[in-house]
Formats: C-alpha cells, structure tokens, sequence
C-alpha cells in the first residue's frame, strides 16, 4: 500500500454480544494488525482482556471527518463500538462517501463475535450501567422505589399471556428483565453487601441445577408429578421451614394467597379445612381452596370472569 493510499477502516461488529474475551480469530488479527484501535466507551466489557492481550486502545470517539483524516498515509484505524451502537460514526462515515468530495478509506465491516444464545443480555447490561451513571433519574433510584414497577410490570405480563398476543409477551418480558438488571445495577452500590447481576445469575443457575437431580444428576423423574416432588424435596431441606406457610407472601393477591396456603395444606398432606365464619371473605376462602384443589387458579379464573363483565359493559355503552 503505498503512502497516497487513504487507508483503511475496520468496524468490529457484535463485540459486545459474547463472553468478555471471546473475540473471533479474525477480529484478534485485525486489532493485531490495526495501527490505531479506538473505542469511545471507557467500559467497554473487552478492554480488560485487550490491555492483557497487549492491544494498545485509545478511549476516542471520533468523527467521521476525524477517523477519515486518521487512515492518511495508508493507515488501518479499528473501531470497537460502544453496546449501543455508534449510529453518528456511522452515518457521517456514509454522508461523506455520498458527497464525493473525499477520498474514503476502505471500509470494512467485522464480526467481532458470533452471537450465541443469551449474548444480547450483555448489551442489556452494559446499557443499563451507562444508564445508572449518566440518567438523573435512573441514577437516584432505589430498591423502595422501584418496587412498585416490578408489581406493575408483572401483572402486564400475565395481561400479555391471557392476551396472546406474541408482540405485547415479548414486550412484557423484556420490561420484567429490565426490572431485574436495574435492581442488580442498584445492588453493586451497596457498601456492605453489594452484587452483581452476575451474582444473581449465579445463584439461580445453582439452584436450578440441585433442584433438578434428574436432569443434572442421578435422580430419575419420569412425570411432572415426579419432578414436583424432587423441586419440593430439595427446596424444604434447603429453607429449613418450621411451617408449610412459611415462604408464603402475605401480600399478594387475596385469591391467589388462599389458593396457595391450600395447596401447600393438601400437598403436606395436612388436614386442614379452611375456617368457617360469616362474611364474603370466608366465602371467596372456601372457593379459592376449592378452585386449587380442581387444578383452577382462582386469580385467572377471576380475570376471565371480570374480563367477559368488561366486555359485557362495553357492549351494552354500544362499543
């Protein structure tokens, strides 16, 4: 390449989208080759694994005019993105080989990874970092504050699958996600007892995989009643519970927390028959275990029922 050359461009794609240090062959030999790397986010998860590779990586976010004028001289400048993308890079890259006036480098566009199952979480994790840091409300959030978010945020989910709409459950799923990352975002800050969302994970995954022994064991289940029994098994030797209502939140829905006090009473075995007494909410009691024992969750029967009332009501105002 001679020295009038005007040099070349590589923008590593996808780099954010696999386990830190996981680069493809090809993107190691580029940022091997390249005579400036760039990275304009200074938290960009494989910087660590770069500076261990003794990959030199300048923390700039150039222009388009200014990474054009850094390939001069047939010089190869890589670009690691930023999670979100580097949408003005990009398109002031493409505005400027439109207008024909500047000699462009060649561009060239690379995998920096190839996406495997899950990797899109580390983009959600990275932005949800950027934005705990530099959103004056994200950064003020607390636990207390964004409970009532994951409340509201469930019951739309459970709304998205009585819908059936797939568009609003994938919606729905990720703002639960969301409700989750920000929480362990929050959770890193904490001085006494901080973690992260990778603790998090890790603590499911461990529990997951000893509460399923005949999957990851030498335990066999051979139905899903089988397989309730070893979840319930392993979980009551792992709580330690005194009472089959421990664990039980108080605070949830009426319906739904006698339906579960009833199943736990008939799966222990205990003969336990809800209390009689005068009111409508010894009634709804007495039906909630009802419906448990039938296989029914009263909630979502309740729902449907409310839902067609719903539709009654807008039929009848002409809607």
């Amino acid at each position: 390449m001679t020295s009038e050359s005007p040099g070349r461009i590589v923008l590593l794609t996808a780099s954010h989208r696999v386990a830190p240090g996981l680069l493809s062959w090809p993107a190691w030999q580029a940022l091997r080759g390249a005579d400036r790397v760039l990275c304009p986010d200074a938290h960009h998860p494989q910087l660590p694994y770069l500076t261990e590779a003794g990959v030199a990586v300048e923390h700039l976010r150039p222009t388009a005019e200014e990474l054009v004028a850094a390939c001069a001289g047939g010089r190869t400048v890589l670009v690691l993105p930023s999670g979100e993308g580097d949408r003005d890079l990009t398109d002031g890259l493409a505005r400027l080989a439109g207008s024909g006036r500047v000699a462009m480098p060649d561009l060239e566009l690379l995998p920096g990874s190839y996406d495997l199952p899950g990797a899109r979480l580390l983009d959600l994790v990275q932005v949800m970092d950027r934005i705990r840091r530099e959103c004056p409300w994200s950064s003020r959030q607390t636990h207390r504050g964004l409970a009532k978010y994951g409340i509201e945020e469930a019951y739309e989910l459970v709304e998205a699958i009585e819908d059936g709409s797939r568009e609003e459950l994938r919606e729905e799923l990720g703002d639960v996600l969301l409700q989750v990352v920000f929480h362990a975002r929050i959770a890193e800050e904490d001085p006494e007892e901080p973690f992260s969302v990778d603790d998090v994970a890790g603590t499911i995954v461990g529990k997951l995989v000893h509460r399923h022994p005949h999957v990851f064991g030498d335990a066999t289940a051979e139905t899903p009643e089988d397989v309730k029994a070893h979840w319930l098994r392993t979980k009551a030797a792992e709580k330690q519970r005194d009472s089959v209502t421990d664990g039980v939140p108080l605070g949830q829905p009426g319906l739904a927390l006698a339906a579960k006090l009833a199943g736990r009473v008939r799966t222990a075995g205990l003969d336990v028959p809800p209390p009689a007494g005068e009111g409508i909410g010894y009634e709804l009691l007495h039906l909630a275990a009802r419906a448990e024992a039938e296989g029914v969750d009263p909630e979502a029967a309740l729902r449907a029922a409310a839902r067609a009332y719903r539709d009654a009501i807008r039929a009848a105002e002409g809607l």
